[in-house]
């Protein structure tokens, strides 16, 4: 045993553990680059997760990053124009399946509330209604907010959208408290979104146009032309937001559209890297259909 003791190599590995384990209990990491590196560390040694360690990661990003960086720009903002009739936006309520709709007065600059989808209750149960009256109040921040500094606005003031606007107090965009939170724990669904359980392409309510579907940009483009009745093909790609992506010669982002064999495609949702939900819908039908 005594041999065994004073062997080197047991010597070198027994004071390597002791060092760091003593390292560890007698100081603090001294800024943010030691203590990732000592979670990082941890992960290695399988004492946490590697789910855990993202999270961690993800709320340092959020102490670094400004509501201008996540949010989602002006232009691809699903609005509803209270000069409007209702029927005319209505299918894109259906179609987008937001929870909560920016509300403007003709103008983007001009958002004078916001709507919450389950408002409209009570136009489908015939009862009165009058959007004006409906609406919610908008809050209102500037683009340079801190997110960590949002989110703790959003839990205190039970908000879950903010309107961001620009130095002149132009509307520039929106952001919600789910762009914040996926920052942290990666991406979101909620109840309206393709899972990973069920259809990779899921129908849905017919619009003025013809069928509609939502389809998962991961879903096999032979999968789309077998459902959607297409003749879709592209060498270069193997799913449908390749595809798509390969059409436009770049990463879609959301509101892309793109016609192809009588279908529109529409991008719901997307990120740098690729598109997770697309809109189908049939704008005629092909000859060989």
């Amino acid at each position: 045993m005594q041999e065994f003791l004073n062997n080197s190599n047991f010597n070198k590995s027994n004071r390597s553990l002791f060092e760091r384990l003593t390292a560890f209990i007698s100081s603090e990491p001294e800024n943010r680059t030691e203590l990732l590196n000592v979670l990082q560390d941890a992960y290695v040694r399988n004492l946490i997760d590697s789910d855990t360690l993202s999270m961690i990661k993800g709320v340092f990003q959020v102490l670094d990053l400004s509501v201008h960086k996540i949010m989602i720009p002006r232009s691809q903002m699903d609005i509803i124009d209270i000069n409007q009739p209702i029927k005319s936006w209505i299918p894109n309520v259906l179609n987008t399946a937001h929870s909560r709709f920016p509300v403007i007065e003709s103008d983007r600059d001009k958002v004078i509330g916001i709507l919450l989808a389950k408002d409209l209750l009570r136009y489908y149960a015939n009862e009165s209604f009058d959007l004006r009256k409906t609406i919610r109040p908008a809050i209102f921040i500037p683009e340079t907010k801190r997110l960590n500094i949002l989110l703790r606005d959003f839990r205190s003031n039970h908000n879950h959208m903010a309107i961001v606007v620009d130095e002149y107090g132009g509307v520039s965009g929106l952001i919600t408290i789910e762009d914040v939170l996926e920052q942290i724990v990666g991406d979101i669904e909620d109840e309206y979104d393709t899972n990973e359980d069920k259809d990779d392409i899921l129908p849905i309510k017919d619009n003025e146009r013809g069928h509609c579907w939502k389809i998962k940009g991961l879903t096999e483009i032979s999968h789309c032309n077998e459902v959607l009745g297409t003749k879709l093909s592209n060498t270069n790609a193997n799913t449908i937001g390749g595809f798509i992506a390969n059409n436009l010669r770049r990463v879609p982002v959301k509101g892309d559209k793109l016609e192809q064999d009588g279908i529109l495609f529409t991008i719901i949702s997307a990120d740098e890297r690729k598109v997770h939900i697309i809109l189908a819908e049939r704008i005629f039908t092909p000859l060989y259909y």
